[in-house]
């Protein structure tokens, strides 16, 4: 598969995944993203949720868990890049998709008062996810700091892993903080964009070819 294909798919994925979350808050009205999660719009009570989660966040989690098992057949293999590549399809490509088919309860129940199994799902995947993408990043960017082709790829990959840390920390440490969305949006951010650079790394290798 040329490397232009997973470029597509890297993009598509990460293009409607953000695409969601926009569109997920714009359609509830009186949502606010500062201190209102990703989740709460398509959580199960949430009038347009169910299209949501089955056009947008489901895919999305299907292509960048291909992205993912793609992009590590592209760049230098070893040990530490299949591991970073292989949490990363698990941990953010695999959990979108769980997440997308267990979605929370009414506004994410952040006090998890009596919560349903699939809120109680939710909240583990979502906890994975947080807990090792950012170690995924971290060890593909070791990885790839031994090539001198790779260096730029290799300091977003550390800088993105250590940043997401940090957000995750604030996250995990304020759960009913004002600023839970801002902090929630910080994470993906950085999830997001290490996607598109390492998608447009391996369209430029095509190019450039």
């Amino acid at each position: 598969m040329k490397n232009k294909t997973t470029f597509y798919i890297g993009i598509l994925g990460a293009s409607l995944f953000v695409i969601s979350s926009i569109l997920g808050g714009i359609l509830i009205e009186g949502y606010n993203e500062i201190s209102q999660l990703i989740s709460e719009t398509y959580a199960i009570d949430t009038e347009y949720g169910e299209v949501l989660r089955f056009i947008a966040i489901i895919p999305s989690g299907i292509l960048l868990t291909l992205f993912a098992f793609l992009a590590y057949k592209k760049l230098p293999r070893s040990k530490l890049t299949k591991w970073g590549f292989l949490i990363f399809g698990i941990c953010y490509g695999i959990a979108t998709v769980i997440v997308g088919i267990f979605p929370c309860d009414s506004g994410c129940n952040k006090e998890f008062i009596n919560p349903s199994l699939s809120q109680i799902i939710h909240n583990l995947i979502g906890s994975l996810t947080y807990m090792f993408v950012p170690l995924s990043m971290i060890l593909i960017g070791i990885a790839l700091s031994k090539f001198p082709t790779y260096k730029n790829l290799s300091r977003l990959g550390i800088t993105c892993g250590i940043v997401g840390y940090l957000f995750v920390f604030l996250f995990i440490s304020e759960p009913t903080s004002d600023y839970i969305g801002l902090y929630q949006r910080i994470i993906e951010s950085v999830f997001i964009l290490w996607i598109i650079s390492y998608a447009l790394y391996l369209r430029n290798l095509d190019i450039s070819g």
